[in-house]
């Protein structure tokens, strides 16, 4: 049986809030220095709402991105206790973090494509290029 529209609306919508809510935390109200600069690009929220997978982009290198990580595991009962008051609702699912690469991924995509680029004009105008026919 397919899922009601109301419900992936109100999922979506309850995704979107915490995101922007827990985007919002990252800012500056979580003071671990183990948290480096960083946003949320994404809330996966489970079909039945009782877990939500918040993927964050950490600027920074691959220790800073570990470093991050573990301190929003560390501050995940703090993160759900606020998502609880400012949203008023009776039950927050339960929080797991993940490191998003994505933009990462996609810039070393660029950089590469571009590489291929050069070196293929590159080649073409090195090529002599063919003498015209004789008639």
């Amino acid at each position: 049986m397919p899922e009601q529209r109301a419900r992936t609306y109100h999922r979506n919508r309850v995704a979107n809030t915490f995101s922007e809510e827990i985007g919002a935390m990252l800012e500056g109200e979580l003071s671990d220095p183990r948290i480096a600069p960083s946003y949320v690009t994404d809330v996966v929220l489970a079909p039945g709402g009782k877990s939500a997978r918040v993927f964050v982009a950490v600027h920074g290198t691959e220790a800073e991105e570990d470093s991050t990580l573990e301190g929003l595991t560390t501050a995940r009962a703090y993160i759900r206790t606020q998502l609880r008051d400012r949203m008023g609702v009776r039950h927050v699912p339960e929080l797991s973090f993940a490191i998003d690469r994505s933009q990462k991924m996609t810039g070393r995509m660029e950089e590469l494509l571009a590489r291929t680029r050069k070196r293929d004009k590159k080649r073409t105008d090195s090529e002599p290029s063919a003498p015209p026919a004789k008639p």
